[in-house]
């Protein structure tokens, strides 16, 4: 098509009209030959304002920090850690096994005068946003998301005061808890029925040759029944784990094993007995159907601790960490 002059024919220029769009597939063209771009829907985007550039949809409030003011900034802002915070480690993936190396000096969580013990913290809360958590006032960790654990820090022996806050600082919890010298716990935050509590595991290992390793169940799981831990053969290593019980340590052969979590009405193993790897048992054919399944690579002089999660509140949607100590 090409434009005309007048109503008796077309002009020399041969200048190429663009065709309007169909009803419906865009905006009307606008004076200039400039097309309009069609607003989103309400809740895609943020609306177009003067000068063709789309303005950016503010965070929701402790989601991000706040738009740099200034012609052309529209750059987010990442808040920094406050001095030293610090940050926990990166939320596990399901059935993942998160390695620990020992600090030859952990950082200082809360220490007055005397001995110290070693603590680290762990978000077990299903449904809720990230922690923020403080010793006696003092900010300890910021951004604590579910499944993610903090190194190890140092904190007086003796009773010391918990608080766990939103990032918005709203108070969930405050707690009094009993630190004992030389000790390394891992205070967990797990679902109530009044909503958060604190559970305190102690973190001392079995007593093993260097050439073995210990390896326990904690089910942190609010929403499950009590479960079973099996090897990938179906033998029991430990039956009826409730939520917040901590089983004992057994001596496990290193080795690659499959862990299933699984209800069941199977005898467990003797309980002294050590974990053997596949080789070392006998089959259970009919094996029962697993809650939740994962692999790990038992090393030599290492402690393992195998964590129950709940992923939705059903007794069956369970999912696994396991934190390898060295």
């Amino acid at each position: 098509m090409y434009s005309s002059d007048n109503m008796g024919g077309y002009s020399g220029r041969n200048i190429p009209v663009a065709p309007l769009p169909n009803p419906g597939e865009g905006g009307p063209v606008a004076p200039g030959d400039a097309p309009a771009l069609p607003l989103p829907d309400f809740g895609e985007g943020g609306p177009v304002f003067g000068g063709d550039t789309p303005s950016i949809p503010l965070p929701n409030p402790g989601e991000g920090g706040p738009v740099a003011p200034g012609p052309g900034g529209n750059f987010p802002v990442v808040p920094l850690p406050n001095p030293g915070e610090g940050g926990p480690v990166a939320p596990g993936r399901p059935g993942q096994t998160i390695p620990i190396l020992p600090a030859p000096n952990p950082p200082c969580f809360y220490c007055g005068a005397g001995r110290f013990g070693k603590v680290r913290f762990l978000n077990a809360a299903f449904g809720y946003r990230p922690f923020r958590i403080f010793i006696n006032n003092r900010f300890i960790v910021n951004g604590l998301g579910f499944t993610s654990l903090t190194p190890y820090g140092r904190v007086s022996n003796g009773f010391q005061t918990v608080t766990v806050t939103g990032t918005n600082g709203y108070v969930y919890l405050q707690k009094s808890i009993p630190f004992k010298a030389d000790d390394s716990v891992t205070i967990a935050v797990i679902n109530s029925a009044s909503g958060l509590d604190l559970l305190q595991i102690s973190d001392t290992s079995c007593a093993r040759p260097a050439s073995m390793s210990c390896f326990r169940a904690c089910n942190l799981a609010y929403y499950s029944n009590p479960v079973d831990i099996l090897l990938g053969d179906g033998r029991v290593i430990y039956s009826d784990v409730r939520f917040k019980e901590v089983t004992s340590f057994k001596r496990i052969r290193p080795g690659d094993y499959q862990i299933d979590i699984s209800e069941t009405n199977l005898r467990p193993e003797p309980r002294m007995a050590d974990i053997e790897t596949l080789d070392g048992g006998v089959t259970v054919f009919e094996l029962p159907q697993a809650l939740a399944s994962t692999f790990v690579t038992i090393r030599p002089n290492a402690t393992y601790t195998l964590y129950i999660f709940s992923r939705d509140t059903s007794p069956d949607a369970l999912q696994t960490m396991i934190v390898e100590d060295r």
